[in-house]
């Protein structure tokens, strides 16, 4: 199986990209991290091959200091001519720190033109419409009129590529009606694989399905004994091989695992170079019905 992917037909992307969630903090919101470690870790992944890296502009630590789209640009601008930066808008933190949707097309734009002023760039490579919260996606919500604003300005030049997250075959369905959806971006991951279906509605569409938390992000445990075997198998690690079987999942599988440490950037990285066999595959079938008890692990 190929390691790059031709993303919307004109970018061609390696499979394993970088989330820069954590690159600000280690928890949503939460205290700062090192800003020259971030600019250090986004030099080093372009260093080794990564060239689609997925952000926000909400994407900071809890005291606004340290940002993600800031780091992005501070560490890479003038950016590599095939580097693709993805972003995402919806979500709306308010003073508070509780959590709204935006729900019309002036929000939606105000979110759009700070992403390009955060990132420095004149048009944003692929803007995923986030719609609902942390829990199962939104299930009858319609998307029309939110995507039909973000292709408004895909008309106009601003983004050059459209997706959706946190939705199901529903949404996807609606949204295509409206205008090309390039990838979608739920959760998903070795060790929860709901969203099945969508996977397979975006694989017969050649639609990128890029999911968040990819290693489990603090909600799953990926260390059962499953994972553990075939890593003992691979001398790799528990990560490497969640994230070679989400590659080996399908053709359309991105990954984009997060961290703020150049080890585990590294160790993200190689994953992209394994390849697991039948063996391996079958072992990492979990049976019907099974799911790993959750807990949050050691930072990444």
């Amino acid at each position: 199986m190929s390691n790059d992917f031709r993303l919307g037909g004109d970018l061609l992307i390696n499979r394993i990209g970088f989330g820069a969630m954590r690159l600000p903090t280690n928890s949503f919101h939460g205290p700062a991290r090192d800003p020259e470690t971030g600019r250090a870790v986004l030099r080093r992944a372009v260093e080794l091959g990564v060239n689609h890296i997925d952000t926000a502009a909400f994407y900071f630590s809890g005291d606004g200091t340290v940002r993600a789209n800031a780091l992005i640009r501070e560490a890479l601008r003038p950016y590599p001519a095939d580097l693709v930066i993805a972003t995402k808008v919806g979500p709306v933190f308010t003073s508070d720190g509780g959590l709204t949707a935006a729900t019309n097309a002036a929000d939606l734009r105000q979110q759009v033109e700070e992403n390009l002023e955060t990132l420095g760039v004149d048009r944003l490579d692929l803007v995923y419409l986030r719609i609902g919260g942390v829990e199962a996606p939104p299930h009858g919500e319609s998307v029309a009129e939110r995507f039909e604003a973000l292709a408004a300005m895909r008309e106009e030049g601003l983004i050059r590529h459209l997706g959706l997250s946190h939705v199901d075959t529903g949404h996807l369905a609606e949204a295509r009606a409206i205008a090309p959806v390039t990838a979608v971006q739920n959760h998903f991951h070795a060790a929860k694989r709901d969203d099945v279906e969508l996977l397979a509605a975006c694989e017969e569409a050649d639609i990128a399905f890029v999911p968040y938390f990819p290693l489990g992000g603090g909600l799953s445990d990926l260390s059962g004994d499953r994972i553990a075997k075939v890593a003992d198998r691979h001398g790799a690690t528990v990560p490497q091989i969640a994230l070679a079987w989400l590659l080996a999942s399908s053709p359309v599988t991105l990954a984009i695992p997060g961290t703020g440490s150049l080890a585990h950037l590294e160790e993200n990285t190689a994953a992209g170079s394994m390849t697991l066999t039948p063996e391996d595959l079958s072992d990492l079938t979990w049976p019907a019905g099974h799911r790993p008890a959750g807990h949050r692990p050691a930072e990444y």
